[in-house]
């Protein structure tokens, strides 16, 4: 881990965000070139992530990876403009992208990503329903999934309808089970930790 340096004084590009490396004290994104720290997230929506990952990491493809808490580059501004990245509870992408992400030392991209999962938490709910959900929207994501532990979890689904951004594929509560893009089956009451 590093300690965050001086901010440059001004907007970031990708390439430079990817450079400050770990990030000690809280998590940070960036967004139109500004950095941008929330909170760090509680035990109970950790504890959420790491059953999630667990229950994905057991029934996707062997072809796609699980990935918790990793920053992705959206890809809504070319490499020499300030940049965007998000830092999702957890996301699904093929294998091959953490390959060239080993080899060039960059960030998942969004052309690579095919599921974008986030944990609402008190306070976040405009960013995860609006404001994460039009970015990622843009980006060109597939799907996103909103996960809202309380009061007994529930998970909103979202696919991309070309131009129009997300259409809601519906809200689920108790079992989430799906056949497209990949295979999966979530008892969502199996995320809270009580």
């Amino acid at each position: 881990m590093s300690v965050l340096p001086q901010p440059p004084g001004r907007l970031l590009t990708i390439r430079e965000y990817a450079n400050l490396g770990e990030i000690e004290h809280g998590r940070y994104e960036l967004q139109e070139g500004r950095l941008v720290m929330s909170p760090s997230p509680t035990p109970d929506h950790m504890i959420a992530i790491a059953r999630l990952y667990g229950a994905l990491e057991r029934q996707i493809p062997k072809d796609f990876a699980a990935v918790p808490d990793v920053d992705v580059d959206l890809q809504l501004a070319p490499a020499t403009h300030p940049g965007s990245s998000r830092r999702p509870d957890l996301l699904i992408v093929r294998r091959e992208a953490l390959g060239r992400v080993r080899k060039e030392r960059g960030l998942l991209r969004a052309g690579e990503v095919l599921i974008v999962i986030e944990i609402v938490s008190p306070g976040s709910e405009r960013t995860d329903y609006v404001i994460k959900r039009g970015e990622y929207a843009d980006a060109g994501i597939p799907y996103y999934w909103v996960i809202d532990l309380q009061p007994s979890g529930s998970l909103t689904a979202f696919q991309l309808a070309g131009g129009f951004g997300y259409q809601e594929a519906g809200e689920f509560a108790g079992t989430f089970e799906i056949e497209t893009p990949i295979s999966v089956r979530l008892n969502l009451e199996d995320l809270r930790h009580e």
